[in-house]
């Protein structure tokens, strides 16, 4: 189980990037929604999606749901 967040800045295709917490390329404390402890990735971005309309997975941390 990992912790994931969301970005709060849209990138340049609109979309809001879940990342985990451990991920190199985590945005600045103060562009993150936290997202909580969550069994994958998939989750996390349903999670995200309460917040934001397109929501995508970090290339990076979560490949698997990486589609943008």
């Amino acid at each position: 189980m990992a912790k994931y967040c969301v970005n709060k800045n849209a990138d340049e295709n609109g979309y809001h990037e879940v990342h985990t917490e451990s991920c190199s390329y985590l945005p600045i404390s103060s562009n993150r929604q936290d997202l909580g402890y969550h069994n994958s990735c998939s989750e996390a971005v349903q999670k995200a999606k309460l917040y934001y309309s397109s929501v995508d997975g970090c290339y990076y941390c979560c490949q698997a749901c990486h589609k943008h």
